[in-house]
């Protein structure tokens, strides 16, 4: 099943601090931050929302179509998703640009400090929704301000619903820019933090915002996710994972599982479980795309995790 995945295709370049960032910064002295970290870990991943997203998401046999900005250093990236099967033909080269680049630093605690440049990703606006041909579903995640709105507004346009998730792009967007999105999507995922940033933005409630939509679906870390839904909300259990090595990807891997769910029409509890179950997959592995576990091996952690069958 086709999905269109609008989103960012980046390069993250991924750094380890051995202590934790609160016993060097000092919340008193905050107004005149000056820090550096000593980080003697470093390593290079392919990342990027719309990356990662369709990554997870061929990872559980669908068919993800990509639609992203990309730049003069695209080479290495483009043949990986060659090399998956995943489709290229609407991640669009823009000259004299760089691919998008993320520096993240990650203390001991998983916290995450990250810089980032957009390059290519400031171009998204160029890829069109009508190129991509029959759609089923899609998501818009965090890219260029401009895609954002071009391809929300197109898709609803083309009558074919989609996920909106705002994510890290949630400072571009004021309380109208949201209301916005919210008017034109027919889901939304967020994270608790972004949840309640969203609701101080726009003065509305996580209930009302919920009712805008036809799912709101909030992670919360360790402690699972809610999906607030026909005026209820459903808690979901966390997965455990094998080990915590790294969180860099795991909302999109989430978010894979949610489409992967709404696209074969399982109820929200199937859905919201196999999207946990993803996140926890992946962090058990450093960078955004280094899991690999079959389809056959998800449907058994899955069953091991939920006691019961996914597929």
């Amino acid at each position: 099943m086709r999905t269109l995945i609008c989103g960012s295709i980046a390069y993250d370049t991924i750094m380890v601090f051995h202590d934790r960032f609160k016993h060097h910064i000092l919340p008193e002295q905050i107004h005149i931050l000056n820090v550096a970290f000593l980080v003697p870990d470093m390593r290079r991943e392919f990342g990027g929302t719309a990356g990662n997203i369709a990554y997870n998401l061929k990872l559980l046999g669908g068919e993800p179509i990509v639609m992203a900005t990309v730049g003069d250093d695209c080479a290495p990236y483009v043949e990986r998703l060659r090399t998956l099967g995943i489709a290229d033909a609407h991640v669009r080269q823009v000259p004299q640009t760089f691919t998008a680049q993320a520096f993240i630093t990650t203390d001991l605690d998983d916290n995450q400090i990250t810089a980032f440049h957009p390059g290519a990703m400031n171009h998204s606006h160029m890829n069109k929704v009508s190129d991509a041909g029959d759609i089923r579903l899609a998501i818009v995640a965090p890219d260029g301000r401009d895609g954002m709105f071009q391809h929300a507004a197109q898709l609803r346009d083309a009558g074919i619903p989609f996920i909106f998730d705002p994510g890290q792009g949630m400072p571009m967007f004021g309380a109208e820019d949201l209301l916005h999105f919210m008017d034109l999507a027919d889901y939304c995922t967020v994270n608790d933090y972004e949840a309640r940033l969203m609701a101080q933005k726009t003065g509305r409630s996580i209930e009302e915002l919920a009712r805008m939509v036809r799912a709101l679906v909030v992670t919360l870390g360790a402690e699972g996710s809610e999906i607030h839904v026909d005026g209820r909300i459903i808690r979901i259990p966390s997965a455990a994972p094998e080990a915590e090595v790294d969180p860099t990807g795991c909302g999109d891997a989430f978010r894979a599982g949610l489409i992967h769910g709404i696209n074969h029409g399982l109820d929200w509890e199937q859905t919201g479980r196999l999207a946990s179950l993803m996140g926890a997959i992946k962090i058990a592995h450093r960078g955004g795309q280094n899991h690999k576990p079959t389809r056959d091996e998800i449907g058994a952690r899955y069953h091991a995790s939920f006691g019961s069958s996914i597929w």
